[in-house]
């Protein structure tokens, strides 16, 4: 469980890495395998492997361990696999976003400056659509009412990896849509406006690409919680 795991310093190796994936996964809409990552950077196949490993211990990414070819199932902002949001780039289908929260800061990469990014999804309780548009971290337009819904405590997040959180921030329309989706999962969840969950975001994202020597994050549930209840949202749900 890597909960608590202490700040470290990424090899040169995961630096490369992670920049590499980074503009793939702008450029092309989809992660590089492990041919085209040991033709750009030079690595073996081992090396590859330990060094998506790092990566994920500092929660840059998310892999599968156990399979010989290492598929990358989410390199933030992203995702390999259909999620609840789609990113377009000036009207273009560009890549599914890693969940909700992703989408907020998903216009801040560098290679989309100045690009109008717009993010389709749709409510959890009953499918409607929503969504809003962004150029360079801003929203620019957004539905008549969307909020972001939360639907599992931060003390379960990053237990192994980040599927579990991805796959629990979603979009709601509006408190009563949130309730009845939290009955249909039997789950009690927090709700973020937008305004909220892009200033909850930043702190970790803002420097994505930007840095090339950004550090490692960590999860500790607490200052998680602490952090999100000084943004003025009810964490009822998270129990406090």
């Amino acid at each position: 469980m890597p909960h608590y795991v202490p700040f470290f310093e990424w090899s040169d190796r995961a630096l490369a890495l992670r920049q590499f994936n980074y503009e793939y996964w702008c450029e092309h809409g989809h992660g590089p395998n492990l041919r085209d990552v040991h033709e750009k950077l030079g690595y073996d196949r081992g090396e590859i492997v330990q060094t998506y490993k790092e990566l994920a211990l500092g929660i840059a990414c998310t892999i599968d361990p156990d399979s010989q070819n290492c598929p990358v199932l989410r390199f933030q902002p992203f995702a390999s696999f259909p999620t609840q949001v789609k990113a377009f780039i000036d009207g273009t289908f560009h890549s599914y976003a890693g969940c909700a929260m992703e989408a907020v800061a998903f216009s801040n990469m560098p290679p989309f400056l100045d690009r109008e990014v717009r993010l389709e999804s749709y409510c959890m309780c009953c499918l409607e659509p929503v969504g809003f548009t962004a150029v360079n971290g801003d929203v620019t337009d957004r539905s008549p009412s969307i909020f972001v819904h939360v639907s599992t405590s931060p003390v379960d997040w990053f237990n192994n990896d980040l599927m579990i959180q991805c796959d629990s921030m979603s979009f709601v329309i509006d408190a009563d849509h949130a309730e009845r989706f939290e009955r249909q999962v039997c789950r009690r969840g927090v709700m973020f406006t937008l305004e909220q969950a892009k200033a909850f975001v930043s702190a970790a994202v803002g420097e994505r690409m930007w840095n090339y020597n950004k550090p490692s994050e960590r999860m500790d549930p607490a200052v998680v919680i602490d952090a999100v209840r000084s943004l003025g949202v009810d964490v009822t749900g998270w129990g406090g």
